[in-house]
Parts: structure tokens; sequence; C-alpha cells
């Protein structure tokens, strides 16, 4: 039986982020580990480098085809990775 105070280890775990101030780059790390997701496996076979830095996703592609492609989907990228985050942690992509 819960008690009144009790949390779950999901809550308890977003406090403790939240009172250090490392819930943002929980998140941010969070964003290159499900890359492959995010944009599909082709494309993050292809990517050299990728990185968040004050709200700007930076990446660099190999393929100049898929780069096109990317800037073309730019706004979808962005806004996919918010939802997912629940937060604001891309406002721009830069490529490299």
């Amino acid at each position: 039986m819960r008690k009144a105070n009790d949390k779950s280890i999901k809550e308890a775990l977003e406090q403790m982020l939240k009172v250090y101030k490392i819930k943002r780059r929980f998140d941010e790390t969070a964003v290159v580990a499900h890359w492959p997701e995010i944009v599909g496996k082709a494309v993050a076979n292809r990517t050299k480098e990728l990185y968040i830095n004050n709200k700007k996703l930076f990446i660099r592609i190999e393929s100049s085809v898929i780069k096109n492609e990317l800037i073309l989907m730019r706004t979808q990228i962005i806004q996919k990775i918010n939802e997912e985050a629940g937060d604001v942690l891309v406002e721009e992509i830069i490529f490299l």
C-alpha cells in the first residue's frame, strides 16, 4: 500500500534530475542515443557527428544528398525531438 508521499521511481528520478539541474543534459543525451529512431537508420549511419549546445542541434553528415533532405525536413525534426522530450530542447539545426 502506497503512502501519500510515496513516489514512483520515474517521479523520483525526474525530481532528482530537476533538483541537480541535469534534466536538460539527460534529455539531450537521449536525443543522441535515439537519433536512429528519429531520422531512420540509413541517415543515422551517415551521421558523423551529433551534439546539442544552447538549444542548437549540430549535425555532420557525410552525404550531401542526405544533408539536403534533412535541410528540407529541419522543422519536422525539431518538432519531433521537442515533442518526445516534452520540452524545447532544440530550436535550430546547424549542419557542419
